[in-house]
């Protein structure tokens, strides 16, 4: 089994709401001060469900993370859970990408990676929340793709994926080689031991620009981008309390109920 897991370095999402900034004339959120980057949740779970493959059958997982000034304790966390390879696609050329030109610059890196049996994303990334890259990859490289899956087995030339539906899951049979994305029903992803984490502190990634998986800078990141932000930003929220009285709490309460049938709750 050959295995592809493509991840993203995001900033840490349990940081509060509040703590992050939006600079309207670029369009573009400012990192709040003292938050360290981690990987997007969802693809810890996509490195998992390669991994738990990886025990059952053997092979080998790559991992690819795309972007510029990549954090290394980051994007090797793969490499500590398990994984073998790490290939970082890792210039000012891939910044400011959006769901197209991230998909097309994983997908030529794929190819250049070679044979693989499966290619694992997480079902979205937690900055932007999209959800369209992993789909991008494979309509891009011409394979099947299951979306949200909870369960991943393979055998006989073929996944076995358990894809979660609004009202419980589906399995759905998909020949190799296809592209599956992980959702959080997978369960938690495995912590990385000290041997593991040792491991990965001797593991050097590869690094590839974009002349290496054969494209051109005006392809990739914010020059190849098929979309256009219009406007960024942190919504307002407002709320006002209005004390409703009476001469008892009888009066109070149909007073009450004629405010409430005057702003049509009820």
């Amino acid at each position: 089994m050959n295995m592809i897991v493509c991840v993203k370095q995001v900033p840490d999402p349990e940081a509060p709401p509040a703590s992050f900034k939006v600079d309207s004339a670029t369009n573009k959120v400012i990192p709040p001060p003292g938050v360290k980057p981690v990987l997007s949740p969802f693809d810890e779970q996509a490195v998992e469900a390669a991994l738990r493959i990886k025990d059952a059958k053997g092979g080998k997982v790559t991992v690819v993370s795309l972007g510029n000034n990549l954090v290394r304790d980051v994007v090797k966390k793969p490499l500590a859970m398990g994984a073998d390879e790490l290939v970082l696609l890792e210039d000012a050329a891939f910044e400011d990408s959006d769901s197209w030109s991230t998909a097309f610059a994983l997908a030529m890196a794929i190819r250049k990676i070679g044979a693989f049996d499966l290619i694992f994303c997480g079902r979205q990334a937690s900055d932007w929340d999209a959800g369209q890259v992993g789909s991008g990859i494979a309509e891009i490289l011409g394979i099947p793709s299951v979306t949200i899956a909870r369960k991943v087995t393979v055998a006989d030339g073929k996944a076995l994926v358990e894809r979660v539906t609004s009202d419980g899951y589906e399995e759905v049979e998909v020949p190799f080689p296809a592209l599956v994305t992980v959702s959080n029903e997978l369960g938690e992803a495995r912590y990385a031991a000290l041997k593991g984490i040792m491991a990965a502190a001797k593991k050097q990634p590869i690094v590839w620009k974009p002349a290496d998986i054969g494209v051109n800078p005006s392809e990739v990141g914010a020059a190849g981008r098929r979309t256009r932000l219009l406007k960024l930003f942190q919504p307002v929220k407002e709320g006002k309390c209005e004390i409703v009285a009476g001469e008892n709490p009888a009066d109070a309460a149909a007073k009450l109920a004629l405010r409430l049938r005057e702003a049509k709750v009820i």
